[in-house]
């Protein structure tokens, strides 16, 4: 792409654009310009500068500059009303959206999105949490759906399920991790969609990261229409089936030859936390809990010392029933005990074995050295009354930290 000098672009649609070439370390309004071969290699990703071309295809790139040229044409047709204007929705397929760093690829129906992730998105370790990785989840396939030009108003919504007052709610996900994302990491993010059973659609992603092309995070989920006015499932209408079948693929994440069955907990399980209670800002634009929230109240029952020398390597969810603001919900957790590790003699580097007297008599050396087990069986559950109801039952998988050197 040609240096460009910093600029505002202002149209009639109502759409502000800044863009910038950065010089050296900064000094972008300084005034100076490199030739267009050295300003390429300063490219903006989520606001952050990288001096290596992000390599996303130069069908990005040529849409770039498209996309700022049509934006400051005086010549566009007269903008829709409502909040339209300023979401800007596409009412037509898209192969490119320069804004997102995404493309369309594989035949014009996989979805492929490069991004940053942020600090408020990671934990004190530096790495990004379960609630990050949930929500990139979430927001890559909204992004889908949004460049395919079917997006209604609704959350992930088509126009064929607004007009039947449909909308989309997640039946099971599961969530396979290899590795966290770092602070600052670069990731490209994959998703695609395909059939599942009758009235049902599966969605896929794999996470990678760019420098390494490793596979951090694998996922599937299965999701099912729900009537938004009488909360019931509903069928799939033959025209919402038309609006999706194109962009079926028949591929999977994650390889399942049976679902895992999870087992319905009570309140005598192991830890138990009860009187939850949703936040407005814990609602979605479904107004129903969000369910990255879920795994929040779930995962808060386990004890610290626990999570201080474990990460989530494997969640499995099922949702039973959506959760509201005014709900009071309790969240169980059951270990397995089975999936304790093998005790074997606990022992310093390159030092003599420590004395069970010794780990006993130092609680915080005891914590550490205990051994947890490694999966878990979860209950969330409204509670009415005398009697519960099940929003969602959940499945973990636990491996050690990795030992960091200071």
């Amino acid at each position: 792409m040609a240096s460009v000098s910093p600029c505002s672009i202002y149209c009639s649609s109502r759409v502000f654009v800044r863009c910038s070439a950065s010089e050296g370390g900064g000094g972008g309004g300084q005034g100076h310009h490199r030739s267009s071969s050295s300003s390429s290699n300063a490219v903006r990703v989520n606001g952050a500068a990288h001096r290596a071309a992000l390599q996303v295809g130069a069908a990005l790139e040529t849409s770039i500059s498209r996309s700022l040229a049509e934006l400051s044409s005086p010549v566009l047709p007269p903008p829709p009303a409502g909040e339209r204007v300023r979401q800007n929705i596409p009412t037509e397929k898209q192969t490119v959206d320069p804004f997102r760093q995404a493309l369309i690829v594989e035949g014009g129906v996989r979805y492929q999105q490069t991004l940053v992730v942020r600090s408020y998105e990671v934990g004190p370790d530096k790495t990004a949490t379960m609630e990050t990785v949930l929500n990139l989840l979430q927001e890559t396939a909204l992004n889908h759906v949004w460049m395919s030009g079917l997006l209604g108003d609704g959350f992930g919504a088509t126009h064929g399920m607004i007009k039947n007052d449909l909308i989309w709610v997640v039946s099971r996900m599961h969530v396979q991790v290899e590795q966290y994302p770092i602070w600052g990491e670069v990731l490209d993010i994959d998703t695609w969609v395909g059939s599942s059973g009758k009235n049902g659609m599966r969605r896929d992603w794999l996470i990678r990261g760019r420098n390494s092309g490793d596979v951090f995070v694998r996922a599937t989920s299965t999701w099912v229409m729900m009537n938004k006015v009488t909360r019931r499932l509903s069928k799939m209408p033959e025209e919402v089936r038309g609006e999706i079948a194109p962009w079926f693929i028949d591929r999977h994440a994650i390889e399942e030859e049976a679902n895992e069955k999870i087992i319905k907990l009570d309140s005598n399980a192991k830890y138990v936390d009860s009187d939850l209670k949703p936040k407005r800002s814990d609602l979605d634009m479904n107004h129903h809990v969000n369910n990255v929230k879920y795994v929040r109240w779930m995962l808060e029952t386990l004890p610290d010392h626990f999570l201080q020398q474990h990460q989530l390597s494997s969640i499995i969810l099922e949702y039973r029933k959506e959760c509201g603001s005014s709900d009071v919900v309790q969240s169980i957790c059951q270990p397995d005990e089975d999936s304790v590790p093998p005790e074997g003699n606990v022992t310093m580097v390159n030092g003599p074995s420590l004395l069970p007297e010794v780990i006993s008599g130092h609680h915080s050396l005891a914590d550490a050295l205990q051994q947890w087990p490694t999966k878990y069986t979860h209950l969330l559950q409204l509670k009415a009354g005398d009697k519960h109801e099940e929003i969602v039952r959940g499945r973990t998988t636990w491996k050690k930290k990795s030992y960091k050197a200071p």
